[in-house]
């Protein structure tokens, strides 16, 4: 049905159930696919909240698809990076507490602040469904930028997916972004996203590389999930 990379890529991404697991390294390996499982995940709640009339309704069905389809596997990692952040003393005590398996106070502020600048965007969108789906999409152009220029600080998934990458991978997933502007919205708004997500997560690698001493999977989740949000928010300020 897919190619390997692509399987691949919709089962680490998704939830969605897709047979025998795919190889992974394939998809490892052309990292820079991320942005389809956007326009997959986007695709479908889109589709589904462009009939739901109520704007609250639509923005919570929305957020809450993008979380169930990813089994909120990134939502984990935004979590995790909140309490790295927010933890107090040394690298290794951050380290510590981003790794760590608890949930502690950082990651329930991150949780929150995040799902509240999301959820406050898409209900001030004039299209909802449109909103989403450039979201998730830039969302995964940051999984990819994240991927490609975040040295990893141990051996992990990152590790295996970053020596994988290439320095150009994230340019060809700016060129898979590229189709949402033939979406009937303002092309300004649609380019400040452009250059969000890009721009959220290198300034993601550069804190997490001051506080952890590089970047792990959780940082590249929470860049999917930090980088959504502020795309959100940013489509209605634009």
């Amino acid at each position: 049905m897919f190619p390997a990379s692509v399987k691949a890529l919709f089962q680490w991404t998704t939830v969605l159930p897709l047979g025998a697991p795919a190889d992974f390294e394939s998809f490892a390996r052309r990292s820079y696919l991320y942005p389809l499982a956007g326009w997959l995940i986007g695709g479908i709640v889109g589709a589904v909240i462009f009939f739901v009339p109520d704007r609250a309704l639509a923005a919570a069905f929305a957020l809450a698809g993008v979380l169930l389809l990813s089994g909120c596997n990134h939502f984990d990692g935004l979590l995790d990076l909140g309490d790295g952040v927010m933890a107090h003393g040394s690298r290794e005590k951050r380290i510590s507490a981003l790794t760590d398996r608890q949930v502690g106070a950082g990651g329930v502020t991150f949780g929150l602040i995040f799902s509240l600048i999301a959820f406050a965007g898409l209900l001030s969108a004039g299209v909802p469904a449109y909103a989403i789906l450039i979201a998730e999409v830039g969302a995964k152009v940051a999984m990819s930028v994240v991927t490609t220029f975040g040295s990893p600080f141990r051996e992990g998934i990152q590790s295996f997916m970053h020596a994988r990458s290439r320095w150009y991978f994230p340019f060809l997933s700016v060129l898979l972004f590229l189709p949402l502007f033939l979406l009937s919205m303002s092309t300004s708004a649609i380019a400040v996203a452009m250059v969000l997500m890009v721009v959220v997560p290198l300034v993601l690698v550069a804190i997490s590389t001051r506080l952890f001493g590089g970047v792990n999977g959780d940082v590249a989740g929470a860049a999917n999930e930090i980088t959504r949000a502020v795309i959100l928010a940013a489509l209605i300020l634009a």
